[in-house]
């Protein structure tokens, strides 16, 4: 006998839970919720293809079942992973004779993603055809993941994680549940422990299911559930991160504009979720001297040696010494004055330069190693910077047909005030100069 008092070894949990119908369907309220598209597709039976785009544990493989389920068609599973071409053509070949039949075929194709583009394109012309429905799931961004092709004959929609308020209800169905949950073992759940189940769940109803049929084997029938058994069965959350997938790029994007708007809080969080995922502490700090520069510049400029200083403290220190190091660098550069004036500064630069390659140097600024160099002018009319009053010569180092333009032009924020003030004096010279040397 096992736990659950059969025989035969019994599905998992969230297996035996997975709804039956709509109104059992728990979530996904923009989308299901009475006369939204997706609910008024599938309550018709005519659905049309499609892709689920969204976490893990949040109903994709649950809808694309009730989809198949109300349209009265046959559901088929392909797995991204596992299954390929060949594998493809046994699918079509048995949708056609469906279809002959007068009978659809829904074709869940579970973490599309992974597939190639040979093996997407493989579906398109029995997609067209109509042999099948396609129903794809990912948790990658399937503009990214999908080709162009097969992502234009597709609906997507976009399935959020579950809410904490969600997943309770899950659990609570679960544990009274007789005949396909947990309500046999006669289970008691101290309060705490299943909202510390759901917030800990990260919005995912599997993993929750999963956890609490562990606890539930740990503690025995009529046993309680504390918030310690279910730390017990949840051990140790990992985050929902792929250093090469689109959560890498969201949470850097996240980080960077933290620092951006000025957020030590902000900053702090998205640096720690980041680590603490498995980034490479050495690719974040390189984002974070880029920021230094993009961002801060010299409104402070101090910023990008701190950010250096931060980048060497970890390679010399590792984790986790080192990361305090990256950590100080964020919370300075958080909260150090803001400036992208050498940034645009650079971009307007590159620009002029690409717009005018062959303009020539001014004879005055030129080198003159050679005899020949200084009878053709070159150096005439140089004036050396340190023998001028203030240390300043007011002459012009670009060439003529850029002579009036400005490419860096400080803000009024941190040390570039001063630069802005000094800038000034500067050019109040050298109008006078023009004045005088028209």
């Amino acid at each position: 006998m096992d736990l659950f008092g059969g025989d035969e070894l019994r599905p998992p949990l969230a297996e035996r839970m997975r709804p039956a119908t709509l109104d059992e369907f728990v979530g996904q309220r923009a989308l299901l919720a009475e006369g939204k598209p997706l609910r008024e597709a599938i309550e018709k039976g005519a659905p049309g293809s499609m892709i689920f785009w969204g976490p893990p544990g949040t109903g994709k493989t649950t809808l694309a079942r009730l989809i198949a389920r109300h349209a009265k068609h046959e559901f088929v599973g392909f797995s991204g992973v596992s299954d390929g071409v060949p594998r493809i053509r046994e699918i079509m070949a048995q949708a056609e004779e469906r279809r002959r039949a007068g009978r659809g075929t829904i074709l869940f194709v579970d973490e599309i993603h992974r597939l190639n583009k040979a093996q997407q394109d493989a579906f398109l012309p029995h997609v067209e055809r109509g042999t099948v429905t396609l129903i794809g799931a990912t948790t990658e961004n399937p503009s990214f993941e999908v080709n162009g092709a097969l992502l234009s004959r597709t609906r997507v929609f976009v399935l959020e994680a579950l809410s904490p308020d969600d997943l309770e209800t899950l659990l609570e169905r679960a544990l009274a549940d007789a005949e396909r949950g947990l309500g046999d073992l006669e289970l008691t759940a101290e309060p705490e422990a299943l909202s510390r189940l759901a917030r800990e769940a990260d919005g995912d109803a599997r993993r929750a299911l999963t956890a609490l049929e562990a606890a539930a084997s740990h503690v025995g029938a009529k046993g309680v559930l504390t918030p310690q058994a279910i730390e017990d069965a949840l051990q140790r959350r990992f985050a929902h991160y792929d250093k090469a997938g689109e959560e890498h790029y969201n949470q850097i994007s996240a980080y960077h504009k933290a620092l951006r708007g000025s957020d030590p809080q902000g900053a702090l969080y998205w640096l720690a979720r980041m680590l603490d995922a498995g980034e490479d502490p050495l690719y974040v700090a390189r984002r974070t001297i880029r920021f230094a520069s993009e961002d801060v510049g010299l409104a402070d400029p101090l910023a990008l040696g701190i950010a250096i200083a931060a980048r060497d403290a970890y390679q010399m220190l590792g984790s986790p010494e080192g990361e305090l190091a990256l950590a100080e660098a964020a919370v300075y550069l958080a909260t150090c004055p803001k400036s992208n004036r050498v940034y645009e500064a650079w971009g307007a630069a590159l620009e002029a330069a690409k717009a005018t390659p062959a303009a020539p140097v001014p004879l005055h600024v030129r080198n003159a190693p050679t005899g020949l160099m200084k009878e053709l002018g070159y150096g005439k009319g140089y004036r050396y910077a340190h023998s001028e009053p203030e240390a300043y010569a007011p002459q012009d180092y670009l060439p003529d047909e850029l002579r009036e333009r400005t490419f860096y032009a400080p803000s009024e924020f941190g040390a570039e005030s001063a630069i802005g003030e000094r800038m000034k004096r500067w050019e109040e010279l050298k109008r006078a100069a023009r004045k005088e040397n028209p």
